[in-house]
């Protein structure tokens, strides 16, 4: 088959043992990004499988009515940015594994690393230094403060760790079978939404979005937290109110975020009112961007092309396209 890899900025998918699990098919690897839509259906016309990386490229019906000869996209995680209705009309099979098996530890440990740079102010005062200036301002200790897990799933679970061992009271809010895991594996349940924001000290979000969970944070938990705290968003931008995140960082409350995710990407030519705060942290979307994690990821993804072309789909997320093969 036909394959097209979209978006491996580094070319790092080659390098890496899972590749061989493609050997025998026609792969062409793109590493620039491209969202335009006659360029995209010009690119991919005879392509049978795309593989993407996560939701960097945007597949929505207008370019699927140009690519007739394709007939998997296969890719990992939550899928927002491919038009299924628009799969199923087409005949196009969707697989994505949901991270059955482990967490992304790259997520969560990246999380941490947010955490710390923000309560430490690590970029800041490297910059001060690169600019020629000593230290610049007092950070903040973890050790006895209050994490709070919005999205008690597998890696909420695992930062939850983290905090733990860092000497940090953990508290989670979520829906209710989330709570239930959280209270099984100790970890106090705040008595409210408001309660929760109102508490912790460190807010790190680890909602899927989702319908429901769009805009699950709203101004005014925002404006509950402390105006020393912290939020934290390695997973979604879209989980925040669009623009409430700036406006309470403006307002004092919080007092700091540090965030990896982005509404529109990428972010290019520093075009972000995040970018000019200073109180702020960011990253360009590298929860999962690590040579280990894209091991475990496209392990799993060139297993959902393989059993394709063996007659055997698997982990697919439109099972009506199957009833017409």
């Amino acid at each position: 088959m036909k394959v097209a890899i979209l978006d491996d900025y580094f070319d790092t998918l080659r390098t890496l043992p899972c590749f061989a699990k493609l050997a025998g098919h026609e792969v062409t690897v793109f590493n620039d990004h491209v969202q335009d839509t006659d360029a995209l259906a010009a690119r991919l016309a005879d392509f049978e499988v795309l593989v993407l990386f996560r939701e960097r490229t945007k597949i929505g019906a207008a370019l699927l009515e140009r690519l007739p000869k394709l007939r998997l996209i296969s890719q990992r995680s939550v899928y927002p940015h491919i038009d299924i209705a628009a799969c199923n009309r087409l005949g196009v099979i969707v697989s994505s594994d949901q991270h059955a098996g482990t967490p992304s530890y790259a997520a969560a440990e990246l999380t941490w690393g947010l955490v710390l740079a923000a309560a430490r102010q690590i970029p800041q005062q490297m910059a001060a230094l690169q600019a020629g200036t000593w230290q610049i301002g007092v950070g903040s200790t973890l050790r006895g403060k209050t994490l709070g897990i919005f999205g008690y799933g597998r890696i909420g679970a695992t930062v939850a760790g983290y905090g733990r061992a860092f000497g940090m009271r953990v508290m989670a809010w979520s829906g209710a079978a989330s709570l239930d895991r959280a209270r099984a594996d100790g970890v106090e349940v705040a008595a409210s939404k408001a309660a929760f924001f109102a508490e912790c000290d460190v807010v790190s979000l680890h909602l899927r979005l989702y319908p429901a969970t769009r805009g699950a944070v709203t101004a005014d938990d925002l404006a509950r937290m402390k105006p020393d705290a912290l939020l934290v968003n390695t997973s979604r931008a879209g989980l925040i109110v669009p623009g409430a995140l700036e406006a309470a960082l403006l307002a004092g409350r919080p007092g700091g975020a540090a965030v990896d995710v982005f509404e529109e990407e990428p972010v290019l030519g520093g075009a972000h009112l995040l970018l000019a705060m200073p109180n702020v942290v960011c990253t360009p979307h590298i929860g999962y961007v690590s040579r280990d994690e894209y091991e475990v990821q496209f392990s799993d993804i060139f297993d959902q092309i393989a059993a394709y072309a063996a007659g055997a789909p698997i982990n697919v997320v439109n099972p009506e396209v199957l009833a017409r093969l």
